[in-house]
C-alpha cells in the first residue's frame, strides 16, 4: 500500500503540474505503557508493565516533549493541498533522511521540497540540487554562515519566494497530519509492533488519498472528509 501512495501521488503531481511538496515527521504514542530508555537498553521490562510495545522508540520535539511510540512520515503537495504519503518510520529516525528517500521517485516531477529546520544541512541541500534538480527549502540555523557554501545556501533560502513557501508549510503538511490524527483517533496507536503499524499507517494514507481525490472531483474541501472516511 505504500507503493500505491507513491503511484497515486506521482500521477496527481503530473496531472496538476504541482511542483512543491512539504514533508514532516509525526510522533505517535505507543499502545500500552512506555518503556523507559534505561530499561530498554538493558532489555528489562519492569514488573507490572504489561503490553509494552518493544519495537517502539523515543523521540523529542519542542511542542510534545519526549514521546515513546512509532513515528510516521507525511508528504503533502502545496497546491492543490493533498496527501502524498503517510507511512511508518522509526520514531527515533532522522526525518531529513526520510525526506530524501521519499522524494526520489519524484525526480523530474517536482522542483521544490520543504521541511523545517531539521533539514538544515548543506550537504543535503547540495545533493537535492545536484542529483535531483530540486531546491530544498528549510529554516537555516542562526549564526551558521561560517563557510562560503553555507552563505550561498542561506542566500537561496532567504529569497522571498522561499520564505513564502516556509510559511505555507504551516498550512499544508502540519495541519494534514492533524486531520489524519483526528480521523483515525491517533492520540494513541491501535497496534503493537513496527510491521503492524507500517500496514496500518499505509492503509490510513491510501484511504485519505481516495477521499481527497473524490473531494477534489466534487469541488469540495479536502480537509473536511472525516464523515466520508468513517462512513458517518
Amino acid at each position: 500500500m505504500e507503493q500505491l501512495q507513491d503511484m497515486y501521488f506521482k500521477s496527481f503531481l503530473q496531472s496538476t503540474s504541482s511542483k512543491v511538496v512539504s514533508g514532516d515527521k509525526m510522533m505517535n504514542k505507543a499502545r500500552g505503557p512506555v518503556w523507559h530508555a534505561k530499561h530498554k537498553v538493558q532489555g528489562i521490562i519492569p514488573e507490572g508493565r504489561r503490553g509494552v510495545d518493544q519495537e517502539a522508540t523515543w523521540s523529542k520535539s519542542h511542542s510534545d516533549g519526549w514521546v515513546y511510540g512509532p513515528g510516521s512520515f507525511c508528504l503533502v503537495a502545496h497546491s492543490p493541498c493533498v496527501l502524498g504519503a503517510f507511512k511508518y518510520m522509526r520514531n527515533s529516525a532522522q526525518e531529513a533522511k526520510r525526506l530524501w528517500l521519499e522524494t526520489g521517485h519524484l525526480r523530474g516531477v517536482i522542483a521544490t521540497v520543504v521541511m523545517d529546520g531539521k533539514a538544515d544541512d548543506q550537504a543535503l541541500f547540495r545533493e537535492f540540487q545536484r542529483q535531483r534538480g530540486m531546491t530544498l527549502v528549510t529554516t537555516p540555523r542562526k549564526n551558521s554562515d561560517h563557510t562560503v557554501e553555507r552563505q550561498q545556501m542561506i542566500n537561496v533560502l532567504n529569497q522571498p519566494q522561499h520564505c513564502r513557501l516556509r510559511r505555507q508549510r504551516g498550512q499544508t503538511v502540519e495541519p494534514m497530519q492533524g486531520v489524519i490524527k483526528e480521523i483515525f483517533a491517533l492520540e494513541r496507536c491501535w497496534m503493537h509492533g513496527s510491521r503492524n503499524n507500517r500496514w496500518l499507517f499505509a492503509a490510513m494514507g491510501v484511504t485519505v488519498q481516495i477521499h481527497q481525490a473524490r473531494a477534489l472531483k466534487r469541488q469540495r474541501s479536502v480537509w473536511k472528509i472525516k464523515q466520508e472516511v468513517l462512513g458517518l
